[in-house]
């Protein structure tokens, strides 16, 4: 079978393309954040006081390493992390205003990328290539309830 051929070659190539998009124009923007903390930094504010376990089961993220992506946000002044009052050992997340502020500054440029990462698909083309990624991915179901 040749690579070009393999669904998980595709895949990592694509992966390749869509960091190497978001981080260009992030950072031609002006933002110093990666896609993974743009993912975590808008799951925490959809679902404010959320785990950090949850979080990483939100944004399909490895539990193991989430611990260090909330580290760089908190630092950053985005994030803030308080020991949840019904368990100790769990740490709740909630947004700062200068993440809200970072976050509505940054969307609009990550919305607009996502176009760029697809670019040589028509806007029909892109809608199939993602109705497709939900099915692979088993979120179809998840839409669909």
């Amino acid at each position: 079978m040749d690579r070009l051929t393999m669904p998980g070659h595709l895949i990592r190539r694509l992966q390749q393309r869509s960091t190497q998009v978001y981080q260009t124009q992030t950072q031609a923007a002006g933002f110093d954040l990666t896609s993974v903390q743009f993912a975590a930094l808008d799951a925490i504010a959809q679902q404010p006081s959320t785990d950090q376990a949850t979080l990483a089961a939100t944004i399909s993220f490895d539990r193991a390493t989430i611990g260090g992506v909330i580290d760089r946000l908190e630092q950053k002044g985005l994030v803030q992390r308080v020991v949840s009052a019904h368990d100790r050992r769990a740490r709740l997340l909630t947004i700062t205003a200068a993440g809200q502020q970072l976050l509505a500054s940054c969307r609009p440029v990550v919305e607009a990328l996502q176009a760029d990462i697809l670019a040589p698909l028509s806007a029909a083309e892109r809608a199939t290539f993602v109705a497709l990624a939900h099915k692979a991915l088993g979120l179809d179901k998840q839409l669909a309830a």
